[in-house]
């Protein structure tokens, strides 16, 4: 009877082992870099999934070991990972819509307006077709603070001294680079440090915390304080198929958590991110450079009208909504 009796305390507890690893759910997610505050939010969201699924649903967050930034859409695409952070402008053919928000001179002016209208945009059924072709669903964005150009030798203080200049600049931020005579080049950020110090570019368009985190502000003499030509956007996007995969409780876990992973990423951004660069920039000698208001009344008016009419007529060509898309930025923007 005791052999009896144990032999099925062991089956039963085999099997309530077993239901919960069934039930266990685990998550991949391709960042890279490393932890900063463009991943604040990743790393919060995967705190509160777990707290919220008591352990059963976790996210693994890798900074480079599951594929290149540049690769990440195409990772999602075929389910190597379920989660990934990517930035639009690494490859503007494969996410054309979601270009719309970087294109230059938006107006947009802070962290929380970015956040409002990349979440709408994302809801768009022109961006929710776009972003299927890679079985990706848009979980968040991230949001960013203007870009603004940290460069060595002379800095230019005119329009026209951007003539030539190497800079390293993606999306919309390259186009406009393109429109005052300077060179962008698109790399990777991992890229870019080495490409400053050996003089491959002259400059790197980047928000503070990237600046700091990849360290060009080591090599950096000059700051533009108040260019502000625009931004990239960055996405968080999860497999369609996972997402769908999911417990319903999971599901809610990880979608019920976004909100407040991103008010997490903005407090911390805005807390230790902004409060540390100022006194980075001292601590390093770096010069700032800020252009007065008729330079940079020049600077829009040479870039932004033609950059957007630009992108509405390139996307039109592909039967994508542009002119609709890019109207509906402008209005949520002017809300």
């Amino acid at each position: 009877m005791i052999t009896n009796n144990l032999t099925k305390g062991v089956v039963a507890a085999l099997s309530l082992s077993v239901a919960a690893e069934a039930f266990a759910e685990q998550w991949n997610v391709s960042l890279w870099g490393k932890r900063r505050a463009f991943t604040e939010h990743v790393e919060k969201i995967a705190e509160l999934v777990e707290a919220k699924t008591s352990g059963e649903f976790t996210l693994n967050i890798s900074y480079g070991g599951l594929s290149k930034n540049k690769e990440n859409l195409d990772g999602i695409s075929i389910g190597a990972f379920e989660m990934a952070q990517f930035c639009a402008g690494y490859h503007r053919d494969k996410n054309p819509t979601i270009t719309v928000l970087e294109l230059p001179f938006l107006g947009v002016n802070s962290l929380q307006q970015e956040r409002t209208i990349s979440q709408a945009v994302y809801q768009h059924p022109a961006v929710v077709k776009d972003l299927a072709r890679w079985n990706a669903t848009l979980l968040m964005p991230s949001p960013l603070p203007q870009y603004n150009i940290l460069g060595v030798g002379d800095a230019p203080k005119t329009l026209d001294e951007f003539e030539g200049l190497t800079v390293r600049a993606t999306g919309g931020i390259g186009k406009a680079m393109s429109a005052v005579g300077a060179v962008p080049t698109s790399m990777s950020a991992s890229e870019v440090r080495q490409a400053l110090d050996s003089g491959v570019v002259k400059a790197v368009a980047f928000a503070p915390h990237a600046h700091m985190s990849f360290g060009t502000i080591e090599t950096g003499k000059w700051w533009t304080t108040n260019l502000n030509p625009g931004t990239v956007n960055c996405p968080v996007v999860v497999n369609t198929d996972s997402l769908a995969g999911l417990s319903d409780n999971h599901r809610e876990a990880l979608l019920g958590s976004v909100d407040e992973a991103l008010d997490h990423y903005i407090a911390t951004y805005n807390g230790k991110t902004m409060d540390a660069w100022g006194p980075a920039l001292a601590a390093k000698g770096i010069n700032s450079i800020t252009y007065s208001e008729a330079e940079l009344s020049n600077f829009k008016q040479v870039v932004s009208g033609p950059a957007a009419q630009a992108w509405v007529s390139d996307n039109a060509a592909k039967g994508i909504p542009s002119q609709e898309l890019f109207d509906f930025v402008t209005a949520l923007i002017a809300k």
